[in-house]
């Protein structure tokens, strides 16, 4: 039989309606495990302090579990002990009543009684808690101590599907604190209604962990090594991002000029040029970058499309001169910074050799 449109706008479907049942059967089935490991962190963390049980008995409660359920997996010492922390650190917290509730009506007849005064979380932020992993929340609770980073980091998971390592790089990134704080003059150039989303979408500061701390000196150099791992960089660069090219051509008159990097983001539903500079920004580098968005409005963009927006990606910038620099530009734009986490820490520069005195030392 030779499948007509009709034969495969079925399959289509039929295709889409299993990857949606598989992905609400493993939604579910984090859910209840989630709870598992609440309740089982309550058990524990009530009957140790009820009986002034020694942090040994958690080893021997592991073992006797073990031994009444052969091949149980996931109830380890270890996981035990996480179970406990996770209890303990939502337990009064807003996540607390609600997941408590959800325990069933056992509890209550157990005589167990909820107190906790705090109001429970929104629907979609209970939702969120629930459809990541606990090694995702035990990451969190041993890398954020306040909650409402905790909370921040819990919904962007869930919304953008981080794995455990991409929510880690997003921590070490400090995307929690550099989000929404990009130095811009999108207030007089963007649209009201793409504001909010714009400031989400753009960050102060871009950690470029894949590059050695002494090549960020060398704009082409980043260049390379981002699209070499330009995976990486769009996971820095947040959400909707999807790349066009580096060294992007476009034409005035017979006259070539190269776009650093650009990029087209889903949510804005525009062009973003990127514009990488080695050393500390200058007005005249927003300048260029105005330029360059002029010419992307004009002969780039598409109708349906919203205007373009740049950002200057430079190693310093002093934001009372961005402010001045951009603020007269009808082009939206932005200045970030970047930097590697294996940049030698200011406080260490003079008593550590660098890398050629390495070099000599051990020759």
């Amino acid at each position: 039989m030779k499948p007509d449109k009709n034969y495969l706008e079925f399959i289509r479907s039929l295709k889409q309606e299993i990857i949606n049942s598989r992905y609400q059967a493993a939604r579910l089935a984090n859910r209840e495990q989630l709870l598992l490991y609440f309740k089982t962190g309550r058990m524990l963390s009530e009957k140790v302090k009820a009986q002034e049980w020694g942090t040994k008995v958690l080893e021997q409660i592991a073992a006797d579990l073990q031994s009444n359920l052969p091949g149980l997996k996931g109830f380890s010492f270890t996981n035990l002990k996480k179970m406990r922390q996770f209890y303990e650190a939502y337990s009064n917290f807003p996540f607390g009543p609600s997941l408590t509730a959800q325990m069933g009506n056992h509890d209550l007849e157990a005589g167990h009684e909820e107190v906790n005064p705090i109001r429970p979380l929104a629907t979609t932020q209970l939702e969120a808690f629930y459809s990541i992993s606990f090694t995702h929340h035990i990451l969190l609770l041993n890398r954020c101590k306040e909650t409402e980073e905790r909370i921040f980091y819990i919904e962007n998971s869930a919304t953008q599907f981080w794995s455990v390592s991409v929510m880690e790089h997003q921590i070490d990134a400090d995307l929690f604190l550099k989000q929404g704080k990009l130095p811009n003059n999108f207030q007089s150039t963007i649209h009201e209604s793409l504001k909010p989303s714009a400031l989400k979408v753009f960050k102060d500061e871009y950690l470029l962990d894949f590059i050695a701390g002494g090549e960020l000196d060398d704009e082409r150099h980043i260049e390379q090594m981002v699209v070499l791992n330009i995976r990486n960089f769009i996971l820095q660069m947040g959400k909707g991002f999807c790349f066009i090219g580096n060294q992007y051509r476009i034409e005035v008159d017979g006259d070539e000029f190269f776009i650093d990097l650009l990029f087209f983001n889903r949510h804005l539903h525009c062009l973003v040029a990127f514009e990488l500079k080695k050393g500390k920004f200058k007005p005249a580098d927003a300048g260029q970058l105005n330029f360059y968005l002029n010419v992307l409005d004009e002969k780039v963009k598409l109708k349906q499309e919203n205007s373009s927006i740049g950002i200057v990606l430079c190693k310093e910038k002093n934001n009372t001169v961005v402010e001045f620099a951009i603020k007269s530009f009808d082009k939206a734009m932005g200045v970030a910074t970047y930097k590697t986490s294996k940049q030698t820490p200011v406080q260490m520069k003079g008593i550590l050799p660098d890398a050629d005195e390495l070099g000599k030392l051990l020759e």
